[in-house]
């Protein structure tokens, strides 16, 4: 068996949350960045932002600031995952997705879940390529 290792480029910002557990913010292998899921937290302050709409910008901001240490932006993204934890604020997340991205749109998938990190109500992660 041969043993590939693919060439890999941590990629960290300061305006973005600082990665909070055993993870970074994102990883470029050959051109494809992988972000790490954001919430809503504030990079300058660490606090969670107030509130389900301020928490959507807020994820959305900050995956532009990580796409952008990557050298893309939001509009490189081909993939992204939005959990939420009331999925009666999916239109609020649409809504506030078109304000950040234009077509074509990126794969997307959205999740209900139980719970998220730091009492989060939205977390998003994706996948980028330059």
């Amino acid at each position: 068996m041969t043993n590939f290792k693919t060439p890999r480029t941590i990629i960290a910002t300061p305006n973005a949350p600082a990665a909070i557990g055993t993870y970074s913010q994102a990883v470029n292998a050959n051109g494809t960045v992988y972000l790490s899921g954001q919430i809503g937290l504030d990079p300058k302050t660490g606090e969670m932002v107030d509130g389900i709409d301020a928490q959507i910008v807020q994820v959305f901001e900050n995956l532009k600031a990580v796409t952008e240490a990557a050298g893309g932006s939001l509009s490189h993204i081909v993939k992204l995952n939005v959990f939420l934890t009331d999925l009666g604020n999916f239109a609020k997340v649409n809504e506030t997705m078109a304000k950040y991205f234009s077509e074509p749109y990126p794969a997307r998938a959205a999740v209900g879940v139980a719970s998220l990190p730091r009492g989060a109500q939205v977390e998003a992660d994706a996948v980028m390529v330059l």
